[in-house]
């Protein structure tokens, strides 16, 4: 039974499923990291992701991934097995996690196209010496060990069928769900698995590694082996995957029925109640009861009607089956971004045709091309809303990071602290998922480090719990995603933030009073700035919240801020859903298109020249309902010739980014539409105040305003 072994085509599924498989982990382990112990549930979960995640890396050769997980698995045995009491919950929880990590690591490297070259005898052996204290337990409860969890190595699969008094022979069949994708390596870790209390293990189809055309044998009749073991029918249940399986049957045959091979008895009828099938894997359909048809009456369209299977397996309505058929595939990330492109040309391609001045000729008759054009209008729109919730993704994985590290962070500083997440099922584009992972673990650690108090005295004596809390908050409002971080401790301190911020000169000679308090809390953004005094692995560098606010500019977002001294802070990042396409006013200035976004705009107003103020040094304000605004002249600005100067010929668009507001001068509106965003040419030397371009229905381009860069650029002249 030699193949040709190529996991080429294995690589993808096994980075997914054992990805998928770790962060399930994570999750069961980080919600019962202050519980008491595992309850049977999660035990028996751990132990069959690791089973799982053991038998795969196995298939793939990935030795030190497979010597791990097995030493894990054996933790998790002995615990499901002999149900210790006293076992140190605490020390667990870190021994999973220590082994997650080595894990993902290895992932990561293999996702790079490295080696997957960790030295895992220092883990192994940490967790072997817990096992030894484990087992000295269980004798000391007088709890008798179970027998060992065994292991051998792929090279060691087929043992010579020599039959001792007590072997047993069976013959399984798995059948699948229909839409399981690559049932061929499920087979095949159904037979590695099995391997373990093998004495003789046969199975059909043969080729399964070297032919990925035996999924669809399998799917279609089933994956049949015949076992030579000791083990019972729980053995193999236990040891077999059953997450993708609809039914397994198992039946105990003879050895003269293992003699024959799978060639003769593989067809043969099992009998009903010698089968068994695994309370894990029930079907995923219940059975439907079959209408009685009159026999003089020929079937008509409508009728449910029978399908003939294969004996031995259970028959299905046809209508029954066709609803089963591929319900969710995996598409590549690239082919999305693709599809995302093609929509975003799309979209422009629309604004083309329906605004080709050709249309504007007088006299002509649109009546029949109006209702064409709205109703591929409607098309284009539902088309591109399917696209975009076919990118959007829930929080709920980056959520659980940030429990690990506020798991990790607390322990390390000696502080007791929960995290309550809320809203974790919120959806976002994957891109801006990318983009927001790493602002917010430095909002999770600031609120970790700086937010919950030192000691947790001080603490009972604010009147508040000993333990701190940390909310992490997601939700959904008017086309913008809030994510907020807020923390019950301490609060800023507006004297001391404005303290350190002068001795490190960031403020010139301003005062105190000349700040509000939300810029004076915006001080904590600022490069460079920290209120650590000592330089610490979480903190003191200056460096971390500065990350956070240029990494969410860069995806049109901004940063909030709210604090109460004693009382605690609240840290809130506000994205967009998406940054492919968004709703955009197109303005004119001389021959130069502009385009704002419309959540930026917050009023058009017309004055006359007595609202300017003209600053000695040149600067100019407007002065509206007895506030000042910056002004910009973007034809000034941007050397456009052939723009208003006057203001009262032009419009005054007042803009609004992170609390902060700044007028500009424009010609004229042109109209508000959808904006396909793109990047601005690399050959081009970058414009501060200029974030994308986009190309608008005439097919001339139009450049897209940085509303943060503008601020910026007007507080540092």
């Amino acid at each position: 039974m030699a193949e040709e072994f190529n996991t080429d085509g294995m690589l993808d599924m096994f980075l997914f499923e054992s990805s998928q498989l770790l962060e399930k982990l994570e999750g069961i382990i980080l919600e019962k990291q202050d519980a008491e112990c595992f309850d049977d549930s999660d035990i028996n979960e751990i132990f069959r992701i690791m089973h799982t995640i053991k038998g795969s890396s196995g298939i793939m050769l990935f030795e030190n991934i497979t010597k791990v997980a097995h030493k894990l698995e054996d933790v998790f045995y002995y615990l499901r097995e002999s149900r210790p009491e006293n076992v140190p919950h605490l020390e667990l929880v870190q021994k999973v996690l220590a082994v997650s990590d080595f894990i993902n690591a290895e992932l990561e490297k293999i996702r790079a196209g490295n080696k997957s070259d960790g030295d895992e005898k220092e883990i192994v052996a940490d967790l072997d010496a817990f096992l030894k204290e484990l087992k000295g337990e269980i004798k000391d409860q007088g709890i008798k060990l179970p027998r060992e969890n065994k292991h051998e190595e792929p090279t060691q699969f087929y043992i010579a069928p020599v039959a001792s008094p007590d072997s047993l022979f069976y013959r399984i069949v798995i059948h699948y769900r229909n839409d399981t994708q690559m049932s061929n390596i499920r087979a095949y870790s159904a037979t590695y698995a099995l391997k373990e209390i093998a004495e003789d293990l046969l199975y059909t189809p043969e080729d399964i590694i070297s032919n990925e055309e035996s999924s669809d044998v399998i799917l279609s009749e089933g994956f049949y082996m015949l076992l030579q073991t000791k083990g019972s029918k729980e053995d193999i249940l236990a040891l077999i995957d059953s997450v993708e399986a609809e039914k397994i049957d198992i039946e105990e045959i003879s050895a003269e029925q293992f003699g024959k091979g799978l060639a003769e008895i593989n067809h043969e009828p099992i009998k009903p109640e010698e089968a068994a099938a695994p309370a894990a894997a029930e079907p995923a359909v219940q059975p439907v009861e079959v209408p009685q048809q009159d026999k003089s009456k020929p079937i008509v369209p409508g009728d449910y009607v029978v399908k003939s299977k294969e004996t031995g397996k259970g028959k299905t309505l046809a209508k029954q089956q066709a609803a089963k058929q591929q319900s969710i595939i995996s598409v590549n990330v690239e082919k999305m971004d693709a599809l995302m492109d093609l929509i975003g040309e799309l979209v422009i391609s629309e604004a083309v045709v329906l605004q080709n001045p050709d249309l504007k000729v007088p006299g002509l008759e649109l009546s029949n091309f109006q209702k064409a054009s709205a109703q591929l209008a409607k098309i284009t729109t539902e088309l591109q809303e399917t696209i975009m919730s076919m990118r959007m993704m829930p929080l709920t994985n980056v959520f659980q990071k940030m429990r690990r590290i506020v798991f990790d962070v607390s322990r390390k500083l000696g502080k007791e602290i929960e995290l309550d997440v809320i809203g974790e099922n919120t959806e976002v584009d994957k891109n801006i998922i990318e983009h927001i992972s790493d602002p917010l673990m430095h909002l999770v650690r600031n609120s970790v480090d700086h937010g919950i108090e030192e000691n947790a005295d001080d603490r009972v004596a604010a009147g508040k719990p000993a333990k701190g809390t940390i909310t992490l908050e997601a939700k959904n409002e008017g086309g913008k995603v809030y994510i907020s971080v807020k923390d019950d401790g301490k609060g800023l301190d507006k004297e001391k933030l404005y303290a350190k911020a002068k001795e490190k000169g960031l403020l010139g000679t301003k005062e105190i009073t000349d700040f509000t308090e939300n810029e004076i809390f915006r001080f904590i953004t600022l490069p460079g700035f920290s209120t650590k005094e000592a330089v610490t692995e979480y903190s003191g560098r200056g460096v971390g919240m500065d990350v956070v606010v240029k990494n969410i500019q860069g995806i049109g977002g901004r940063l909030e801020i709210a604090s109460e001294k004693g009382e605690g802070s609240e840290m809130t990042l506000i994205i967009p859903l998406t940054l492919a396409i968004v709703n955009g006013i197109v303005v004119k200035v001389g021959s130069s298109s502009f385009v704002i976004a419309t959540s930026s705009v917050k009023e058009f107003v017309r004055l006359s020249k007595d609202a300017i103020v003209t600053e000695p040094s040149g600067e100019e304000y407007i002065v509206l309902r007895g506030t000042y605004y910056p002004f910009i002249r973007l034809s000034r600005k941007y050397q456009i010739e052939d723009s208003h100067e006057d203001i009262e010929d032009g419009i005054i668009v007042i803009l609004e980014h992170e609390g902060k507001q700044i007028c500009i001068l424009i010609d004229g509106l042109v109209q508000e539409q959808e904006i396909v965003v793109k990047p601005i040419p690399p050959y081009v030397k970058k414009v501060r105040g200029l974030s994308g371009c986009t190309q608008l229905g005439d097919g001339s381009i139009a450049l897209i305003l940085d509303i943060a860069g503008l601020i910026e650029d007007e507080e540092r002249s």
